[in-house]
């Protein structure tokens, strides 16, 4: 979200993981070290290419497509499709296209999902 200093740079680090094949570990990282760099005002690029390299990924191709500008596209066009129908933070859930509260937990989200399938 645009008031996440690092946000833009981590769904570009989650966008340029897959095409080393390596999407679920990187998202894994990112989700699981979101203290260390989601709220943080400094740079986390560094961070990044530290995640990147401990999955093993190769440096050049990773830094490649962080810098792309598909890659930078994609990022927007994911941001400008949450922010349209109000997406103020993550996660945001929607249900037949009305934005439910968060549910409190997963059978919570569950029961609501199986509610709005029988009726």
């Amino acid at each position: 979200m645009p008031g996440h200093r690092n946000g833009e740079l981590a769904a570009r680090t989650a966008e340029a993981a897959p095409r080393q094949g390596r999407f679920k570990e990187m998202y894994t990282k990112l989700v699981s070290t979101q203290r260390e760099w989601g709220e943080p005002q400094d740079w986390k690029q560094s961070v990044f290419r530290g995640y990147a390299k401990r999955l093993g990924l190769d440096m050049a191709t990773f830094d490649t497509a962080l810098s792309d500008r598909e890659t930078a596209r994609r990022v927007g066009d994911d941001q400008r499709d949450g922010l349209g129908p109000g997406v103020q933070g993550t996660p945001t859930f929607f249900v037949e296209g009305t934005r439910i509260s968060t549910p409190g937990s997963c059978e919570a989200f569950k029961a609501l999902i199986d509610d709005r399938l029988s009726g």
